[in-house]
């Protein structure tokens, strides 16, 4: 992998604590990258319920044993071991927002048929749907974070980039245990579902937006 890092000056200054915070400006207010962030957090949100809520689900309303859950999820990680370098050779090829998209695609797809289907079969088919996004979407959501970046600010760009995580970790599995306790369970995969599409737009808006720019055309990095 070429090394991207800028070269360090001789002399560097460091800075005040007050330097360092204020420096995360120049990322808060820069628009674009914050709607990246918005239609990010979309989607982290529906793909974290199947490390958090997907479980209790299969479990109370499908009846699922454990085993079968792990199998699952094995299916999973049998997926990406086998077929994670191939789709990272294909997806550098063309638009990352788009790849995003794409990646949403199959979020939206996989975990919308747990509310409606009820074999392990199918769950399983559910899973590996939803694999497919992550190895599109994963890599490409990374570049697309540092791309957005000066070179001088990547790191405070990374930084705010963690929200991406801190905020569905937050509110999604206190949302599905609210949805679960006092609503219909099914709800929680079709709401996903519709936050998918929000995420779906947003990514291609983007794509329309920024996508001529050159740093934005290919994730030549991954």
């Amino acid at each position: 992998m070429p090394e991207t890092k800028p070269q360090p000056k001789e002399k560097t200054e460091h800075e005040s604590l007050w330097q360092t915070l204020s420096g995360y400006r120049v990322a808060i207010f820069d628009f674009p990258y914050l709607a990246f962030i918005f239609a990010s957090i979309l989607m982290i949100l529906v793909y974290q319920q199947m490390y958090s809520s997907l479980s209790v689900y299969l479990r109370d309303v499908h009846q699922v044993d454990p085993q079968f859950y792990g199998l699952i999820m094995s299916s999973s990680a049998v997926t990406v071991v086998i077929f994670q370098f191939a789709v990272t050779r294909i997806i550098k090829r063309y638009p990352p927002f788009l790849m995003m998209a794409a990646a949403t695609f199959f979020y939206m797809i996989g975990f919308t048929m747990y509310g409606f289907v009820a074999t392990i079969p199918l769950f399983i088919v559910a899973m590996i749907i939803i694999t497919i996004g992550e190895m599109i979407g994963m890599p490409t959501s990374n570049v697309l974070a540092a791309s957005f970046a000066p070179e001088e600010m990547r790191a405070r760009y990374m930084a705010v980039f963690g929200l991406v995580w801190a905020v569905p970790s937050m509110i999604g599995p206190w949302a599905a245990g609210l949805i679960f306790d006092n609503y219909d369970p099914n709800y929680v995969w079709y709401i996903g579902g519709m936050l998918c599409v929000i995420a779906i737009i947003a990514f291609y808006g983007l794509h329309i937006k920024l996508g001529a720019r050159e740093k934005f055309q290919r994730v030549e990095e991954i």
